[in-house]
């Protein structure tokens, strides 16, 4: 089941709503109550909660739904909202394990594998302090290189007595932030937002806390007197320096995912050397203009920033392989790291 819609009121018009789980519905609410303009809706027949805990769930059930999200280009945000309802089990020497996690850790290697999107995600809802640490540690190390396209929020959200996780909120947010700050707002943290409809917070914390859980790769929700119920963190799940932030990873895969769509036409063409140089010309181009947007860093154009194209990166095999490889280097803003991007193009080319 695929639903499409731009607004909460289409979405209760459609039937199939009804086949959805209920946090998957209360998360469509409130991404539209936080700034959300368009979401489609996936549903997958699931029996039980032990289908979701498999160690390869998507090897089979989800299967289909992977095929369909590899098509769709343009898909920008993942949030799973009922993850967060599967069982956690404690064994001890706070170890943990968490049901959710394997569906978690694929769907972060589905975005690294498509590089354009990101992954919003839920704490479980029994998991707390000491555990939650202990978790998050284990968790980011298993992910890998991965945890820099997801992030992670805690606490649980409430709304009177009603308790649910938080990420159709954030998914909202983050529509909210990229709308107000167009043409390019992956530029900014979505952090230091208020959340509608919520009425405080399912586990109150401290500000002493918050930099601790930055810290370890959570993002934490914090309520402010006078002024409600406020995303305050925008980290990755990530370990590694340039992928610490937020707006740092979804800059560059943004840059990069626009590259690949100018320069698709050239595996067409004719290998030559004037070709590398038109690719060159291009991808800088788009450069110039990201910089002068304030995505990139650098004093001036073209000072922090390069792109190479030329017989170095396209020896033989390459040529012979039908591919056009391209080396750019370039600092996204809210980073001191430089980040190397191997842009590959041609039959069995990728980043």
């Amino acid at each position: 089941m695929e639903l499409s819609i731009r607004s909460y009121q289409e979405f209760l018009g459609k039937p199939a709503r009804h086949l959805l789980d209920s946090p998957t519905r209360d998360a469509v609410k409130a991404f539209y109550e936080n700034g959300g303009q368009l979401a489609t809706v996936f549903g997958v027949c699931v029996e039980t909660e032990r289908d979701l805990m498999q160690d390869d769930p998507f090897s089979t059930l989800f299967h289909p739904l992977l095929d369909r999200l590899r098509g769709l280009e343009d898909v920008a945000i993942l949030a799973m909202p009922v993850l967060a309802y599967l069982p956690v089990e404690f064994t001890g020497n706070r170890r943990v394990k968490v049901g959710a996690q394997p569906v978690m850790e694929l769907l972060l290697h589905h975005a690294r594998e498509m590089n354009n999107r990101f992954i919003i995600l839920d704490v479980p809802r029994d998991l707390h302090e000491t555990h939650l640490f202990a978790w998050v540690d284990s968790f980011r190390r298993s992910a890998g290189p991965s945890g820099g396209y997801g992030a992670l929020y805690y606490p649980w959200l409430m709304s009177g007595d009603e308790t649910f996780p938080p990420s159709g909120h954030v998914a909202g947010i983050f529509a909210r932030v990229e709308r107000a700050h167009q043409p390019f707002g992956v530029r900014w943290p979505p952090a230091n937002e208020v959340l509608a409809g919520v009425t405080h917070t399912a586990f109150e914390l401290r500000w002493s806390e918050t930099e601790e859980m930055s810290k370890e790769g959570i993002n934490p929700i914090l309520q402010q007197p006078a002024v409600g119920v406020v995303l305050w963190g925008a980290r990755t799940l990530s370990r590694d320096p340039r992928w610490t932030y937020i707006n740092s990873r979804r800059i560059v895969s943004y840059i990069v995912e626009q590259l690949r769509r100018d320069s698709e036409w050239l595996v067409f063409e004719n290998q030559s050397h004037e070709l590398w140089r038109v690719l060159e010309r291009m991808a800088t181009s788009r450069l110039d203009n990201y910089w002068s947007a304030g995505l990139l860093t650098g004093d001036e154009a073209g000072s922090e920033y390069s792109v190479q194209c030329d017989a170095e990166t396209n020896p033989r095999e390459v040529v012979d392989a039908g591919q056009i490889h391209a080396r750019i280097v370039l600092r996204p803003i809210s980073t001191a790291e430089y980040v190397v991007v191997d842009l590959r193009l041609g039959a069995e080319g990728g980043l």
